[in-house]
């Protein structure tokens, strides 16, 4: 029940806050491995949480595959005890010799990266010369969503001209197929199938010529469902299951995770009987989308009409319905983002806040 919130004690919170009910958490990440079929299948991104305790949940899940964006978030998870982390970023300049600065300090975990071009494979193989160490790596396949990647027509190409490079293992294909994320599951999955079958044609075909099995890493959340159920041989990447949104809720009932994270405001100042502002600004909640920036849990409904750095304007067509001082939850409208504005979030457990938790990877940097 979305009001169960308010049986929470947050006399106490300061505010804005970010707030996130472990169970929930719990929750979430069971039922992720599930739709997966198994641990095996899943590689859950990171960028969403970036904490240090929620990735130590997913391990002891049993999740020991992961993506993430970053060095820090690369780090976290060996800090983590992670088994097999693959860096879905394009790495150049200082973070080659970073990343392989983490495999040394993290023994244990094995880093792998994507590459798109000729040009950064050399620069990687050189460092890997350098250090004596070889890096795995997946070459990122452009299907569509035109971000980072190759087009599929020259990835053989590509594996023909790096697959002599001695400090490079390439060990399999990544795609992410972010464009195909419309609400209606059945045009989504027919989509989603459509962009994948020629990716698996050329990866059987490249498989002969390196003579080597290769992972595929395919998908986030929208396409999760797809996936997991028509693409066994997929490795699922999903990142945003682990806390979800209001946004993700709606659009992908299917999925049916549980919304695990609010932020919570005050009203700091009552302009009339219908308008008021909360200390809900850019810098508290992701505001790279048009309004609504969240969705009240209230039960009159309230219209979003400005946001400034630390101010968020609400009107609601009753009058004098909140008072100054008042809090007020909501949940994001997007939540990967939102996590990122905080360096710390409140834990709750039992129902009743019991701790905080550092968002540790917000930063570019932990130690490396």
């Amino acid at each position: 029940m979305p009001n169960s919130w308010y049986n929470i004690d947050f006399t106490t919170t300061d505010t804005p806050a970010l707030i996130i009910d472990k169970a929930k958490v719990t929750y979430n990440i069971q039922w992720a491995i599930e739709m997966a079929g198994g641990t095996d299948r899943l590689r859950p991104h990171v960028k969403t949480h970036k904490i240090l305790e929620v990735a130590k949940m997913q391990v002891a899940a049993g999740i020991h595959k992961f993506k993430c964006a970053t060095i820090a978030e690369a780090e976290m998870l060996g800090m983590a005890e992670a088994k097999d982390v693959l860096l879905a970023y394009p790495i150049q300049g200082p973070k080659i010799n970073r990343i392989f600065s983490l495999q040394e300090k993290y023994p244990d975990t094995q880093y792998s990266v994507l590459i798109d071009n000729e040009y950064s494979a050399k620069d990687i193989n050189k460092i890997g010369k350098e250090k004596n160490r070889a890096l795995p790596v997946f070459i990122d396949v452009d299907n569509g969503q035109h971000r980072t990647g190759i087009p599929m027509e020259f990835i053989e190409q590509l594996v023909t001209t790096i697959q002599g490079f001695e400090f490079i293992n390439i060990v399999g294909l990544h795609c992410y197929d972010g464009h195909i994320r419309m609400s209606n599951l059945e045009e989504r999955t027919k989509l989603c199938m459509q962009g994948m079958s020629p990716l698996f044609s050329l990866h059987n075909k490249l498989e002969k010529k390196l003579d080597k099995k290769l992972t595929i890493v395919a998908g986030g959340s929208p396409s999760f469902s797809v996936h997991a159920k028509h693409h066994p041989a997929v490795e699922c990447s999903p990142g945003t299951f682990v806390f979800w949104d209001q946004r993700y809720g709606t659009e992908y009932q299917e999925q049916e995770f549980e919304k695990a994270a609010v932020v919570a405001t005050r009203v700091i100042s009552k302009i009339d009987a219908y308008t008021y502002c909360l200390d809900l600004g850019h810098k508290s909640v992701a505001s790279e989308f048009p309004f609504p920036r969240v969705e009240f849990i209230h039960p009159e409904k309230f219209t979003q009409v400005g946001q400034s750095e630390e101010h968020l304007t609400i009107t609601c067509e009753k009058p004098d319905v909140l008072k100054q001082g008042e809090l007020l939850l909501a949940f994001p409208y997007h939540i990967c983002p939102t996590v990122a504005l905080y360096d710390q979030i409140q834990v709750v457990e039992d129902g009743a806040i019991k701790t905080q938790w550092d968002v540790i990877a917000r930063n570019r940097k932990i130690t490396i």
